[in-house]
């Protein structure tokens, strides 16, 4: 008769927070980690916001392929600042209690901005096989406005399709234990807490990604493919490294950003008995992409090149070489 009335007193209650212990296995000495990812972070904020500056600066630069790379900027600071000032908190102030609706809003923030990347990519992608397969039509295809719906259309697909993921978390029942052994609040780390069953959550979550990012991956491979084939049948050795050095520097993002999901996917899956690693990756594959995506086109694009120097005062030098 007791042991019913407990159980029944556990189903009802409810907690009311979560807490974020931080990275699992490694808390005692976790807050050495907080130097670098704050590193990181500045590194991400400064970067792109200096992208930014850039592109509105320099008439040079106003054109689909940098309008483009100021929004996926702007994708990357809101997505490294979805989780680091949390996680910084978490490391250097013990902040580690994080209310249910702050929990939820942070899942979907955090799948709001990997979908729009992964868009934004996927425009970036059709950009350059436009302007490498089709360059005669490429200024009548690629306008502002074209930039404009497309980029409309990947806010309104991953907004509306992430809804779901932190409307069926908050209808789960957490009646018992609220220690998140991780420093962000994952989807599926915070419905794993749930006294309910979460099949649905689950089938959501694996679907999502298949319909976002799988579909993305795959016309951005495909775009990808067409262009070499158009690349390979140039004549000249010139106009073929000139064509492949034009996407370089997006390939090198798309490539990087995809191996990382993958990564981050399978270190997920097989991360059990080492349960640290996924949940590093999954830190450093929410904050990396950020830092590193400004520098990779700073030293593949010469144009940005030169407008970064104009911002920062070196403009009278560049134009004197």
């Amino acid at each position: 008769m007791d042991t019913t009335l407990s159980i029944n007193n556990s189903s009802m209650f409810q907690v009311s927070e979560f807490i974020l212990m931080g990275l699992p296995g490694i808390h005692e000495w976790q807050h050495w980690l907080s130097l670098p990812l704050a590193l990181l972070y500045i590194l991400a904020l400064g970067a792109n916001i200096l992208i930014l500056i850039t592109i509105q600066h320099e008439p040079s630069l106003h054109q689909p392929m940098y309008w483009l790379l100021g929004i996926l900027a702007i994708v990357d600071i809101g997505l490294a600042t979805t989780i680091m000032p949390k996680i910084l908190a978490i490391l250097w102030f013990e902040a580690k209690a994080i209310s249910l609706p702050e929990c939820f809003a942070q899942i979907y923030a955090i799948h709001s901005f990997m979908g729009m990347e992964s868009g934004i990519f996927l425009c970036m992608a059709v950009d350059r096989y436009v302007a490498i397969c089709y360059p005669l039509r490429y200024p009548s295809i690629v306008t502002e406005a074209f930039v404009i719906k497309a980029t409309l259309s990947m806010v309104l697909r991953n907004g509306l399709l992430t809804i779901p993921v932190p409307v069926l978390a908050a209808q789960r029942h957490y009646c018992s234990r609220n220690e998140i052994d991780h420093c962000l609040c994952s989807n599926l780390g915070v419905t794993s807490l749930a006294c309910d069953d979460i099949t649905i959550n689950r089938f959501y979550q694996l679907a999502l990604v298949w319909v976002m990012v799988g579909s993305d991956m795959g016309l951005v491979f495909a775009s990808y493919a067409l262009i070499i084939r158009s690349v390979l049948r140039l004549n000249s050795a010139e106009a073929t490294s000139k064509a492949l050095s034009t996407c370089s520097s997006h390939l090198i993002l798309i490539l990087f950003f995809y191996t990382a999901v993958i990564v981050v996917s399978v270190t997920q899956l097989a991360g059990r008995k080492v349960p640290v690693i996924p949940a590093l990756f999954n830190v450093l594959h929410n904050v990396m992409p950020p830092a590193f995506n400004p520098m990779v086109y700073a030293l593949r694009t010469q144009e940005l090149r030169v407008g970064f120097q104009k911002v920062l005062g070196l403009g009278d030098n560049v134009s004197r070489k």
